[in-house]
């Protein structure tokens, strides 16, 4: 569990104009921890991160005090609230294959839930009767085979899948754009309640933190990174599912569509996506054994790093890698190697390749 001066360390550093995730990840790799970027001296922080973010980590952010107060005052206000990073045992490791990981994840519920097997049901906030039909019996089918069921909350398809996943043994997890102390739609207050307490409500936005429209397109990423697939139900050429699906291809992770009328405007998204090589599927066995094929065609070779050598370059080999083929070849936890990783991608060594890959630069 985070101490309280470390809690707020983390807290201050994402809250700080300018910074960002990336030039986040940057400062923690240079400086080991958000305390010791906080104790840089700030010339060093200029040549680390520029005059204008330097200058803004030397001050406290606008409003921060009143945030960080909230967002404390939340994580003691129940004993399912709490706060991940990236070093803490229940951060999903999936995330870590994500070209964009958060740093910081809200959780209420069984975070437990963000490391077990899972897959995404999204779609459009207007589904036919058909569809919703569909998204709860997908759901329930896949929850009732260990599939967690992830989305986002929203209206519609999303809220069709929690309902369909609500009781079965994976349950569900919900991806929000707003602080956890919050509910959006208001609407889905009571659904959101059963979610924490049969799955997790998640979120990468602290408490206090309202609906902004920008928000929800970003935490489509986090839906489609804590899954293995994204299975989209119906939606509209448009629609911010699609934003899901191509987030999940990018993420090397497969995309499933539900075909349906030609003539219906809802129909069209998932055409659209199965025209481009997402899986047309039928039923949710379509889904388990395209994912069972998945998992058998993954590789996991171990390889023991010679002395006098950086090991983690060594597991790396000179191919595309993926981090679960790193952790089984090394026996390191995916929080080490994440930061390990980092450090590697800073200093020239390693790249990071679409599809959640690591490959080696050049050897040491």
């Amino acid at each position: 569990m985070l101490g309280d001066d470390e809690f707020a360390a983390w807290f201050r550093l994402l809250e700080t104009p300018g910074v960002g995730l990336e030039r986040a990840r940057r400062l923690l790799a240079a400086c080991g921890s958000p305390e010791a970027v906080f104790a840089t001296p700030p010339a060093t922080l200029r040549e680390l991160a520029g005059p204008a973010v330097a200058l803004a980590l030397a001050q406290l952010p606008a409003q921060y005090l009143a945030r960080l107060a909230a967002a404390r005052a939340w994580l003691a206000s129940s004993g399912d609230h709490q706060v991940l990073t990236l070093d803490h045992p229940a951060w999903p490791a999936a995330l870590l294959q994500t070209a964009d990981p958060p740093l910081l994840l809200y959780v209420q519920g069984d975070a437990a839930r963000l490391n077990q097997p899972a897959i995404a049901i999204v779609g459009s906030r207007h589904p036919t009767a058909q569809g919703a039909d569909n998204a709860r019996a997908f759901a329930a089918a896949l929850g009732g085979q260990g599939l967690v069921v992830v989305s986002g909350l929203a209206q519609g398809i999303d809220a069709a899948a929690h309902e369909g996943a609500l009781g079965t043994p994976a349950g569900t997890v919900a991806v929000v754009g707003t602080g956890l102390d919050r509910v959006y739609p208001p609407v889905h207050r009571g659904l959101a309640e059963r979610i924490a307490t049969q799955g997790a409500l998640v979120s990468e936005y602290a408490p206090g933190t309202p609906a902004i429209a920008e928000n929800f397109p970003r935490r489509n990423r986090l839906i489609a990174g804590l899954t293995q697939g994204t299975l989209v139900v119906e939606a509209a050429l448009r629609s911010g599912s699609l934003i899901t699906a191509r987030l999940a291809s990018e993420a090397g992770r497969e995309v499933f569509a539900i075909p349906g009328s030609i003539h219906s405007p809802q129909s069209k998204g998932c055409h659209a996506l199965i025209k481009q090589g997402a899986k047309l599927v039928e039923s949710a066995q379509d889904v388990l054994e395209e994912l069972q094929g998945t998992r058998l065609r993954q590789t996991r070779l171990p390889l023991a790093p010679p002395a006098n050598a950086d090991p983690l370059l060594e597991a790396l080999g000179h191919d595309p890698v993926t981090l679960d083929a790193l952790m089984a070849r090394t026996g390191w936890p995916a929080s080490e190697l994440a930061v390990r990783l980092l450090q590697l991608e800073l200093d020239g060594f390693v790249a990071r390749l679409p599809g959640g890959l690591y490959q080696q630069r050049q050897s040491v």
